[in-house]
């Protein structure tokens, strides 16, 4: 019986290998994303999955509206968006500080 077993426990000990070396990043980077996507809004500059730079103009569940040159919007799936370059908060802080840093320096 005890030799059975012996047989089982190499399989098992590779399934647990797969497991945290393959599945859980995997899991983990799809969750990542997921959230990523979730919070995207007016005004990120974004960039998609075929390399294009652009700024949210309109988002609805599952388009996202770009804007990549002056009057030239695009319409993507919000899925295509790859990855966020700046968000709009961190970008509207970033204006405040600099309007503070000029305003100080007149």
């Amino acid at each position: 019986m005890q030799q059975g077993i012996g047989q089982f426990v190499p399989i098992i000990i590779m399934i647990v290998i797969f497991y945290f070396l393959l599945i859980r990043p995997q899991q983990k980077r799809a969750k990542q994303r997921n959230a990523m996507l979730s919070a995207l809004k007016k005004g990120d500059k974004v960039v998609t999955i075929g390399g294009m730079h652009g700024t949210i103009q309109d988002l609805t569940d599952d388009t996202v509206t770009l804007r990549v040159a002056h009057n030239v919007n695009v319409t993507f799936d919000r899925g295509a968006i790859n990855s966020v370059q700046s968000s709009a908060a961190a970008t509207s802080a970033g204006d405040a500080d600099k309007a503070e840093k000029e305003g100080a320096k007149s």
